[in-house]
């Protein structure tokens, strides 16, 4: 899967784009990527908090008639690994109805963090439950659009901090399509090489379908997720451009700040990657 691309002169840039907040924030993602210079967007579709159902979102058809790179955010909870059925079965369900609600936008993908189990179970049934998970799905007829898995900061019993879990986890999904978005802080925050992360990722997946760009306000292997600016972070500006430009694939922006900063932002990738 890819994204548009920008062509400048001989070289490809990859299509940039910001997340812009939940629907209940009544943010107008169009009038958010065009005032950050941005070619795509990544929304959310429900509260990232909680259990509803995706409604319709209010400017669905702008995003669907649009040329904006759209990509959906599935809610933070959803952990379809967690032994816990109250919590894994709810999540399965809203995975499902995500999916549905993010093709009828014409995104591209639905992004969803990569779970854990408690500390008291073996992380197998963590990587089984996602096998099943697909494997069900698969009986009816698939998911609608590229399910992207995200690689996440911290917890011990996580399925994608380590390049260890994210191999075992790729051992179970990877024969479904899975993709991969590669979050740069959350790989800083877990203690991943950045130097070699891309081709350590595709040794594994085979893929990054997208890059989620952001600088870390914590020191490498803190196992925070906390977002800096692109500029004012723990990870060297060229540090980024090295792995966007590796990964060769669409670029979000979960930084802080809204169109003046992200503005800056995306016009300095694009100088940068050009």
């Amino acid at each position: 899967m890819s994204g548009r691309t920008a062509t400048l002169g001989p070289v490809t840039v990859p299509s940039l784009g910001v997340h812009v907040g939940a629907r209940e924030d009544d943010a107008n993602p169009i009038l958010e990527a065009a005032e950050s210079g941005a070619d795509g967007v990544q929304i959310f579709l429900a509260d990232p908090q909680g259990w509803k159902t995706p409604k319709e979102h209010p400017h669905a058809a702008e995003l669907r008639s649009g040329e904006l790179d759209v990509y959906v955010h599935a809610p933070y909870i959803v952990n379809v690994a967690t032994t816990n059925n109250r919590i894994r079965i709810p999540s399965r369900k809203l995975l499902v109805t995500h999916a549905g609600a993010a093709a009828a936008l014409g995104a591209k993908g639905l992004i969803v963090h990569g779970g854990h189990v408690l500390a008291k179970d073996d992380p197998a049934v963590g990587f089984d439950n996602w096998r099943k998970a697909f494997a069900r799905q698969q009986e009816e007829g698939g998911f609608p659009l590229p399910i992207l898995i995200e690689n996440t900061a911290g917890g011990d019993n996580a399925m994608t901090r380590t390049l260890e879990a994210i191999a075992r986890l790729w051992d179970e999904v990877g024969e479904f399509g899975a993709g991969f978005v590669l979050d740069t802080c959350h790989a800083h925050a877990s203690g991943l090489d950045m130097d070699t992360v891309v081709d350590d990722i595709r040794g594994i997946t085979g893929r990054i379908d997208l890059v989620h760009c952001n600088n870390s306000r914590d020191e490498a292997g803190s196992g925070r997720d906390r977002h800096a600016p692109l500029l004012g972070g723990e990870i060297p500006s060229d540090t980024l451009i090295d792995i966007v430009r590796a990964a060769g694939a669409p670029v979000i922006l979960e930084t802080p700040g809204g169109p003046p900063e992200r503005g800056e932002e995306i016009a300095f990738l694009r100088a940068a990657l050009s």
